[in-house]
Formats: C-alpha cells, structure tokens, sequence
C-alpha cells in the first residue's frame, strides 16, 4: 500500500495530513495558508507527487442531520478541480465533528492562541485521514 494524503479544506488555512506508507497511521503534515485558489490547488498537486500519494481524502463538511449545505458543494467543487488538475481521484468522506474533536484535544492540551490556529487544521486533516484508515482497514 502507498501513501494517502487527507486534505481539511478552509477559507484560508488548509490542514493536510500523510498516512504512514502501510495507510495504517495518520500524521499532521503541514497548515497551508492560501487565499487562491489556483496557488493551493498547485500546492496540493505539488505535495501528492511530492510524497508519492496513491490516494487522496478530502473531508466533507456534512450537517449534523446528515443534509449537504453550500459548504459542502464548494468543497465538493474544489475536489472536482483538484482531481482535473492533479489527474487523481479525490475521495469525499464525512467530516462531521473532526473539527470539534480537533479543538477538544487542543483544549485537553493546553494549546491556546497563535500556536492554536496553526495547528488546528492539520490536525482535523489528521483526524479526517485516521478516521478514513480506520474505515478502509476494517472492512
């Protein structure tokens, strides 16, 4: 198995997290801090062949009751883009609560402030991508 790129995507900072190269484990790799679109979908593609990604997750801000908002068309929209400009497949999965779980930890560790916003996004990517793993290794 190769490795799986998790993508959280924000308004202007992006989480990105790697599995391990036996899609087992899932590390925070880098926050992205970008207003164009263009430039982080460059970035993306740069660091899939960068770090050799066969595959691609992308969490889906779905709504409690399970309903799709105009959050989730818009990352559904930058997905369809990312997938043109990178020739690979983005897989959508539901991101309920990764950022809530995200924020509980960072509280649970004491992390506040600056240091907080760095950091919140590549770990709701790392939980989004975990979660993905988990699924994918039990079934």
């Amino acid at each position: 198995m190769a490795r799986v790129l998790g993508i959280d995507l924000g308004d202007v900072r992006t989480g990105v997290a790697l599995s391990d190269p036996f899609g087992k484990m899932a590390s925070g790799l880098e926050t992205i801090t970008e207003y164009s679109e263009e430039r982080l979908i460059n970035r993306l593609c740069a660091l899939i062949m960068e770090k050799q990604a066969s595959e691609v997750v992308m969490g889906l801000p779905i709504n409690m009751d399970g309903s799709k908002g105009p959050r989730a068309q818009k990352v559904a929209d930058f997905a369809a883009r990312l997938e043109e400009a990178c020739g690979m497949k983005v897989q959508l999965v539901d991101e309920r609560c990764s950022t809530m779980v995200a924020h509980r930890f960072l509280n649970e560790t004491n992390c506040r402030g600056k240091k907080r916003k760095q950091v919140v996004d590549t770990l709701s990517a790392e939980i989004i991508l975990q979660d993905y793993l988990d699924k994918k290794n039990r079934a």
